[in-house]
């Protein structure tokens, strides 16, 4: 892929959802538009897969999911979160969200600092 990408994981979608000021700050000064974003098929199971989802919350969800690029997972990407839960300690679904940023060369846009230091380690 050409271009600054960003791969936008669970929680920060939910942030957007929310209009959490701090992301919504840093995607306006950043100019990030909503074509430079990408989502994993983990992030889109973890959205819709809340169980007490409500009917409002998921037509959200999807109309928000609509206006970015779904990732699917791939044995690239399944290989790489391999090598990755070998390498450190971490959760499936955060090395899966690791693995596709790196397999898709995006900057990862996420809320969680574990997985951020996992990933500058990894540079």
């Amino acid at each position: 892929m050409s271009g600054n990408k960003y791969l936008l994981d669970t929680n920060y979608i939910l942030g957007i959802l929310s209009s959490d000021s701090a992301v919504l700050e840093f995607i306006s000064t950043r100019q990030i538009q909503a074509s430079e974003c990408f989502y994993s098929s983990i992030t889109r199971m973890e959205l819709l897969g809340y169980q007490g989802i409500t009917v409002e919350e998921d037509s959200m969800i999807r109309d928000k999911l609509d206006h970015l690029t779904y990732l699917p997972l791939t044995k690239e990407i399944e290989d790489a979160a391999i090598e990755l839960r070998r390498l450190r300690k971490i959760k499936l679904p955060d090395a899966i969200i690791a693995a596709t940023t790196r397999c898709f060369d995006m900057e990862l846009l996420t809320r969680d600092k574990h997985l951020l230091s996992v990933l500058n380690t990894l540079s």
